[in-house]
């Protein structure tokens, strides 16, 4: 018997709800993990990606609304940073078990902190950046940093479908604020993988207003996904705040791709807003 939407979404909901009540049997809530892969309910847009800096610590880790958010926008791509994993694998669950939106994942983990993630003193969480696609993904990379700043930092990196292209997809989070000169070689290092593809699309928080010099090499390989937003010194370009300080720190980098819509949508469970975009790559 073929179940239909609503009803498998009413099964997913009322599972949710006993785990909830009973807890997850492993710290990492294997409950999901054990259960038999199903086909996707919901399609996502397969051209719209999306990066979001999810915060961390922030009080109270919401996944439950986190996914909410994503699904209302159902990316075919979804770049987090400051992404815990045990985070990461609760959301994915979310966004399956809610909202009929099913994800491969990958991570791009620089550090393994308990006070950050959790989990025992012998096996601490994994932070850093993950990334979610619809479309299963290949040849990942995660590249620390030789100098993080003030806390690990890197990038990574696969392989996997947008609008039903391959494409290269690179997912960042450079050094803290007032380290202008530690992320001017992130930057570099960032910049000469992305160089290497000729289409790329470059995902992150990185930590900098538009006309940063520290950002140049990386207006030299790719462009904004907002057409408006661009380095300007004078002042003369447009872009969208990204975060609650009113500052763009999250961008949607695009290399030899166009941009046919992008959008900042605040949120209550993060200091920064998920950023998503729709590109064209034909």
């Amino acid at each position: 018997m073929v179940l239909g939407r609503a009803t498998r979404l009413l099964a997913g909901a009322m599972t949710l709800a006993c785990l909830v009540l009973i807890g997850p049997s492993t710290p990492s809530g294997a409950h999901f993990a054990a259960s038999p892969p199903v086909e996707p309910v919901r399609d996502v847009v397969p051209n719209r990606v999306m990066t979001w800096n999810i915060c961390n610590p922030c009080g109270d880790e919401n996944n439950v609304g986190r996914a909410a958010e994503i699904a209302t926008y159902a990316p075919q791509v979804i770049g987090m940073q400051e992404a815990c994993v045990r985070d990461v694998e609760r959301i994915r669950d979310y966004l399956e078990q809610l909202h009929g939106l099913v994800y491969h994942v990958e991570y791009g983990s620089v550090l393994r902190n308990r006070s950050r993630c959790g989990g025992w003193p012998w096996s601490p969480g994994g932070f850093g950046q993950a990334i979610l696609s619809a479309a299963p993904m290949t040849d990942r990379v995660s590249v620390e940093y030789p100098d993080g700043g003030s806390e690990n930092r890197g990038y990574m990196a696969v392989t996997t479908l947008v609008g039903g292209r391959p494409v290269r997809v690179f997912n960042t989070h450079l050094a803290q604020r007032q380290q202008e000169e530690i992320r001017a070689g992130q930057v570099g290092v960032l910049a000469k993988a992305v160089a290497r593809h000729d289409r790329a699309i470059v995902l992150g928080d990185f930590n900098a207003m538009p006309d940063a010099p520290e950002l140049t090499r990386m207006w030299a390989r790719a462009k904004d996904a907002d057409p408006q937003c661009r380095p300007s010194p004078a002042g003369t370009g447009v872009c969208e705040p990204t975060t609650d300080w009113q500052l763009k720190f999250d961008y949607v980098f695009l290399r030899n791709i166009d941009s046919r819509d992008q959008g900042v949508h605040p949120s209550p469970y993060s200091d920064h807003h998920p950023v998503h975009a729709d590109v064209d790559l034909t």
